[in-house]
């Protein structure tokens, strides 16, 4: 469809999961207007700050970065009021006293029907007006009212002691000192207690949002794979495979507690399912380093792309190709550079269309603040990768 930016109104997608970028774009595209892409806030603001043509904000809320996807709505709206405003995310639900005034919130996973809806409403009716909702609602303080205890209990158990002989007094008195400990360690379980209970609050919190992050992405890559796929079959398949990759991705992360991954470790996991008969069929040359977990997932998910697409059409759809992945670090310029090589297969010839895999392995480019390359030469497939060092490897 033609996306003519003098024609068509611009949408700014600010999303840093790689996929559910993709899918935003899609939804946009299918809404019928044009999108433009940014990784995380700063980037969105260099964006509005060099065109004056973005009709809608699509922000996600928690993204890294200086500031996050509510506060980059509020900056929105002070500095470009004109520009509508949708705010989504999987973990947080932001009230409407929290949100700018001319915007709106989704949860993950996104509806796209009514996405593509919202979208079409709020840029073809002018300026949004947020309606109040029919009845307020009113917040009541509970009051607990507090237990006095009875003036005459003291009185009563001074008595009983006073009447006591000598040995039941010093029972009693032991038995107090024993009371007196055991309150203490009440003491000291119940704050343990309330640590345990915190802690499992962050911990199921934080669960919530991967699992609901992890949802979406499914929903994601699952209408990606059905969205050019030339049957119901080829779809499937192509579902599954990213599916076991994002699975893959996700053991690897697991087993290092989602810290930082071994980038030697996430090729070889990759391309692992792939390398048929323990032939070695694929070549990896370069440092091991630590990398983040945001590109763990973008790396595998890029070389099942990679490998799914040699193993059709490329060298290793011969049983004399080869894949050589080699990288390097430019410690000068403090950038990475991997490059995937395909020998040894049949003639390359470019796509005829620009699939899904191809936008991805672009928008991983994007994602890290690099470039990538696609080479079709004749004696085999060329991509490369060009990233900042600091996009790849975890702060410390």
């Amino acid at each position: 469809m033609s996306t003519n930016p003098t024609q068509v109104p611009n949408v700014l997608i600010v999303e840093d999961e790689m996929i559910l970028r993709m899918r935003a774009v899609d939804i946009v595209e299918d809404a019928g207007f044009c999108p433009v892409e940014a990784v995380n806030a700063d980037e969105a603001i260099s964006v509005l700050e060099s065109r004056s043509d973005i009709s809608l904000l699509l922000t996600d809320i928690q993204m890294p970065g200086s500031i996050d996807g509510l506060k980059l709505a509020h900056a929105v709206c002070e500095r470009w009021p004109s520009i509508k405003i949708i705010l989504v995310s999987g973990q947080v639900k932001p009230s409407e006293e929290e949100r700018p005034a001319n915007s709106r919130f989704f949860g993950k996973p996104l509806g796209v029907e009514q996405m593509i809806t919202e979208l079409q409403g709020m840029i073809g009716a002018g300026a949004l007006q947020i309606i109040p909702t029919a009845a307020d609602w009113m917040t009541g303080e509970a009051t607990h009212p507090t237990q006095m205890a009875d003036p005459s209990s003291r009185s009563t158990h001074e008595t009983v002691l006073s009447a006591e002989n000598d040995s039941l007094r010093l029972l009693l008195e032991q038995a107090e000192i024993d009371a007196r400990a055991l309150i203490i360690q009440a003491g000291i379980d119940a704050e343990q207690r309330t640590a345990a209970d915190k802690l499992q609050k962050l911990i199921l919190g934080e669960l919530h949002h991967r699992v609901k992050n992890t949802l979406a992405m499914v929903s994601a890559i699952a209408s990606q794979s059905f969205r050019g796929a030339l049957s119901i079959e080829h779809g499937q398949k192509a579902m599954e495979g990213r599916l076991l990759a994002l699975g893959r991705a996700h053991d690897l992360l697991l087993q290092v507690s989602w810290a930082d991954a071994s980038l030697t470790h996430t090729l070889s996991s990759a391309t692992e399912p792939y390398d048929s008969h323990g032939d070695r069929r694929f070549h990896f040359n370069g440092p091991d380093i630590k990398i983040s977990s945001v590109a763990v997932i973008a790396l595998a998910m890029t070389m099942n792309e990679l490998c799914t697409n040699t193993t059709k059409f490329g060298a290793l759809s011969v049983p004399t190709g080869r894949v050589e992945v080699a990288w390097g670090v430019d410690d000068a310029k403090q950038r990475l550079r991997l490059v995937w090589t395909e020998r040894g297969g049949p003639t390359v010839e470019p796509p005829v269309r620009r699939s899904f895999g191809t936008r991805m392995m672009g928008s991983l480019g994007q994602q890290l603040a690099g470039q990538v390359g696609l080479a079709y030469e004749p004696s085999g497939f060329v991509y490369s990768l060009d990233v900042p060092l600091s996009s790849v490897v975890a702060a410390a």
